[in-house]
């Protein structure tokens, strides 16, 4: 029985492939090459936003690495 329902959802998947195809195709087809203006855009805002993400990781790293090593008395 088992067997049967693995068998079905195989076939409904390889039945599905053709619309999936055909979606991906019409949304290829509506897509187009960007102008130099959107481009350096996006590129921009990706830049900016890496930058942001590092300057975060940053700030973390020293808030866990260094500031605890003034603030927390070493006993020895």
């Amino acid at each position: 029985m088992a067997e049967n329902n693995t068998a079905d959802k195989v076939k409904d998947g390889i039945s599905n492939i053709g619309p999936t195809l055909r979606s991906y195709l019409r949304i290829l087809k509506l897509a187009r090459k960007p102008s130099r203006k959107e481009f350096l855009t996006i590129a921009k805002v990706a830049a900016l936003g890496i930058i942001a993400i590092g300057i975060l990781g940053f700030i973390f790293y020293v808030m866990m690495d260094i500031v605890p090593e003034y603030l927390i008395p070493i006993r020895s």
